[in-house]
């Protein structure tokens, strides 16, 4: 303890978090720019700040970078906001593309500027930020700068007590959550992730994980009950009234890892019919493994339910189920709460996909064998075994 008193423990659970990332840039230390720290006094002296700022320049634009802009600029309408982000587009490392640029498209209609391709290379100023100078060589005005960079493991106690620490830095544990000492368990963000997909290390940091995990170690403190299968990955967050919410893979991600995937999509309004009030559209894609049919992922945007309908997509990847089985499972609805069950855009998404491979099927059948439909009866039997 930070007073010196000591206390005995049979078993230990660490849950100490993380910490912000921050740069080593040139003038990273001037007053007024902040790292989200989670600290109460520390992001008062932000909404401090915030108040008197009139240009305000945000570096990241993940999560923390976009939902930190639109807040802000509720706050104060007339204040300058600009984010530098390394990548083409906001959110890449989460969304497919046509996603991010429509996230880009809300951003700049809230009157926020977003710089894609950009890196930081300095902050300028005397004792106060003044400017931040970027690597294409312009430099924007800023009395106050936000780092949405990420966030790293915090495992000092974890290395004063010599325990092992993982790829990513974070402290390693196994599937049951324990670490290289057996009475000690860790979980949330400073513990070590593997991914759900191909069991590698994944530097996922999120409160549904780390609520996952604690309960995990908490189940196996006193003897294995539960087994951590690795993160998925679930992402949610409204950006000017539009839900944006992803899980598991990406179309990007997936062809990256080496899966041959087809993709499935739907878009259709949350109520039916069409007219209802409250009636808002709502896009579904829907990511999965070609040979097998799994699904490895899934992306919606939309009217604020996609924050609900992502989580029973993450519960279907969890499950490994097939576009098959999604396509066929029973679905409740209502006129005043969910789109048509003739047009519910998950059931039509995985319907859509294999609409899409029997399509494929048939046009390389009949590249192979050169003739029109009606296809022979071994083109259709085979159709009918892939689609």
């Amino acid at each position: 303890m930070s007073d010196g008193e000591r206390v005995e423990y049979r078993k230990l659970i660490l849950a100490t978090g993380s910490l912000p990332v921050v740069p080593p840039i040139p003038g990273i230390n001037q007053k007024n720019i902040f790292a989200v720290k989670k600290e109460v006094p520390y992001l008062q002296q932000m909404l401090d700040a915030l108040k008197t700022a009139s240009n305000l320049v945000i570096v990241g634009c993940g999560f923390i970078g976009v939902e930190f802009a639109e807040e802000c600029k509720k706050r104060r309408p007339d204040i300058n906001i600009t984010i530098v982000e390394m990548m083409r587009h906001c959110l890449m490392l989460t969304y497919d593309e046509e996603f991010c640029i429509k996230a880009e498209e809300v951003l700049k209609n809230l009157g926020i500027e977003i710089l894609g391709s950009e890196k930081v290379e300095g902050f300028l100023g005397e004792e106060k930020v003044e400017r931040v100078k970027l690597s294409s060589g312009r430099e924007l005005a800023a009395d106050m700068v936000i780092l949405g960079i990420g966030a790293a493991a915090n495992v000092k106690l974890a290395q004063e007590a010599g325990l092992e620490l993982g790829p990513t830095r974070g402290i390693q544990v196994n599937r049951y959550m324990q670490t290289s000492d057996e009475d000690i368990f860790a979980c949330g963000d400073c513990a070590e992730k593997v991914s759900f997909f191909d069991g590698k290390p994944s530097p996922l940091k999120l409160a549904s994980i780390a609520t996952m995990e604690a309960r995990i170690a908490g189940a196996n403190v006193f003897g294995t009950r539960r087994v951590n299968m690795g993160v998925i990955g679930v992402f949610s967050t409204i950006l000017g009234g539009i839900a944006f919410a992803a899980a598991g893979l990406t179309e990007t991600t997936a062809k990256n890892m080496g899966y041959n995937v087809v993709v499935g999509e739907a878009e259709s309004v949350n109520r039916h019919p069409g007219g209802m009030p409250g009636a808002e559209n709502l896009k579904v894609k829907l990511v999965f493994e070609r040979g097998t049919g799994v699904l490895l992922g899934g992306q919606v945007s939309g009217t604020e339910s996609g924050g609900e309908l992502i989580n029973a997509i993450s519960a279907c990847i969890h499950q490994e189920m097939t576009a098959d089985d999604m396509a066929t499972f029973q679905t409740g609805t209502h006129p005043a709460l969910t789109a048509s069950p003739i047009a519910y855009q998950l059931v039509n998404a995985a319907e859509n996909h294999g609409n899409k491979i029997l399509s494929m099927v048939r046009i390389r059948q009949w590249e192979d064998h050169n003739h029109a439909p009606p296809f022979c009866r071994g083109c259709v039997t085979v159709a009918e075994k892939l689609g």
